[in-house]
């Protein structure tokens, strides 16, 4: 579809322009004033329309069914290689131990690690939850309370690890909290107007409960698809580990190739899957904000159950172009775990130049990786909308954004940055507890804290994975937003007048983009 900078629908994509009108009359946004029904909604008008026929997609309907096909060979791949590694340590359940304490092997990762990640998916479902409703209770301080808390714990971390003589890691945190700290100073004047889109992006969901009902779903899923990971990455280490003392290599199945191939494997499988299921959720809720922005002050009013009829649009027409997109990430993500392993090694053996070089590499992939999430994350809401494939919904998405100059108003509302604070602040607790857990446990496989890395690194990653998910109401939310603007910035300035007036007292830029 070419995008005309002139032309501006003020309708719903799918209907026309006689059956879809905003008036210059429409009630003033002041969704805090509006009465609240007892469903816990706003009394708002109604359409006995579908999400499906409000938002219709146009043939072919099913986008990029090969990386449908290439997900479920994922799936199917991790589900058979967790079956086979369960079914061998459960077979040698009493060598392993059944708690934190009593087994018998020193060579590799135990029970005792299993229960590690077990609270490490805990500590950061609970952190990822609490954090979202700190969100909508406390909405202007916010982002505040974020910077700050994220700040300091960076630095403590950091002077822990230190403290501890573990300056690999102490290092790497602190770098995080000087950046980190660099950031939120350089962010303090833009402020306001991020606080006015967090508002504005809570209130709907105040409007809406389904978008945190899928909100808290999602995250309970992740935290599952956590849980079972963490087991399966034990019971692979424990199975394949060539050690001559380990009661699961019979017959010669295990050896140093199989084990880093089946870890490299359901690290990336890990990576995939929690993406895939991270932007199921970005889409139905992308869903519910664009019925929001296009109908909810219309004369057809919203769609009955946007979130439902989102979701399985998410999980039918758009699971390919989901998947596709994912898959970009996931690999990224892996390339960026294989250098931080590579770097690991290289610190291990005083290679100080390998360690530079890996350093720079995992910079540039950081790049890559921010550039690539970027895109992708207006994208899906694109395809949620409108249904189309993946790279055509990135080429249009980014196109409606750069004509109408949206990308400025992106850069400077600050939410996605301040989640990702957030997000990292969480990943901070549970790599700290990592550490403490393996440090009072005192795991005989660890005796020499050569695990401390590996380990450390995935409970961070675990508390970032699912933090990430927890905060998609508020991503998905913005970015809607925003894309929704750049398809049609009239309706903003119509249907949404009081908050239009206070967007350009902010950010006056914005009504040249409204008439761009």
């Amino acid at each position: 579809m070419e995008y005309n900078a002139q032309e501006q629908p003020r309708y719903p994509p799918g209907d026309s322009e006689s059956q879809q009108t905003y008036t210059a009359s429409a009630p003033e946004y002041t969704p805090t004033q509006q009465k609240v029904s007892a469903e816990g909604g706003y009394d708002e008008k109604q359409s006995s329309a579908t999400f499906e026929e409000t938002f219709k997609v146009e043939k072919p309907r099913y986008n990029d069914l090969w990386a449908v096909v290439l997900l479920l060979a994922v799936l199917g791949g991790f589900t058979a290689v967790s079956a086979i590694a369960l079914k061998a340590y459960a077979a040698n359940h009493s060598f392993f131990g059944g708690g934190i304490y009593g087994g018998s092997e020193s060579f590799s990762l135990n029970t005792n690690t299993m229960y590690l990640l077990g609270f490490s998916v805990l500590i950061g479902f609970v952190l990822s939850v609490a954090y979202f409703m700190l969100a909508r209770a406390f909405t202007k301080q916010f982002i505040w309370v974020t910077g700050i808390l994220n700040v300091l714990l960076g630095f403590a971390t950091a002077i822990y690890y230190f403290v501890e003589h573990y300056y690999s890691a102490a290092v790497v945190f602190l770098i995080f909290a000087v950046f980190g700290a660099w950031c939120f100073y350089s962010w303090i004047g833009r402020i306001p107007f991020a606080t006015l889109i967090l508002q504005t992006i809570m209130d709907v969901t105040r409007a809406y409960p389904s978008v945190l009902m899928v909100s808290f779903l999602g995250s309970l899923v992740a935290a599952a698809f956590g849980a079972w990971f963490s087991i399966t990455l034990v019971a692979v280490y424990v199975k394949y580990n060539p050690t001559a003392d380990s009661a699961t290599c019979d017959g010669g199945s295990c050896s140093h190739a199989k084990l880093i191939g089946l870890i490299v494997f359901i690290t990336f499988a890990g990576y995939y899957i929690t993406e895939v299921i991270k932007n199921i959720v970005h889409t139905t809720i992308s869903g519910v904000y664009g019925s929001w922005y296009f109908c909810s002050r219309s004369t057809q009013g919203m769609p009955r159950w946007p979130a439902l009829g989102a979701f399985k649009r998410s999980m039918t027409y758009s699971l390919g172009s989901i998947s596709f997109g994912s898959l970009i990430v996931s690999i990224i993500q892996l390339l960026q775990q294989l250098a931080g392993w590579g770097e690991q090694a290289a610190r291990q053996d005083n290679n100080l130049i390998a360690v530079a070089l890996i350093c720079v590499l995992r910079c540039l992939i950081m790049v890559l990786q921010w550039a690539v999430q970027f895109f992708n994350h207006y994208a899906y809401c694109y395809i949620a909308l409108y249904g189309s494939a993946y790279i055509p919904a990135a080429k249009e998405t980014w196109k409606l954004i750069k004509d109408r100059g949206i990308d400025a108003l992106i850069n400077d509302s600050l939410i996605d940055p301040v989640l990702n604070l957030g997000a990292q602040f969480v990943a901070y607790v549970c790599a700290l507890f990592a550490y403490l857990y393996l440090k009072y446990t005192a795991p005989a496989y660890n005796s020499s804290g050569n695990y401390n890395a590996p380990v450390v690194g995935f409970a961070f990653v675990i508390g970032l994975q699912i933090c990430n998910i927890a905060s998609v109401p508020i991503k998905s939310g913005t970015a809607t937003l925003f894309t929704a603007m750049a398809r049609d910035p009239e309706v903003l300035r119509m249907s949404y007048p009081e908050l239009y007036e206070r967007i350009v007292r902010l950010y006056p830029k914005v009504q040249q983009m409204i008439h761009a």
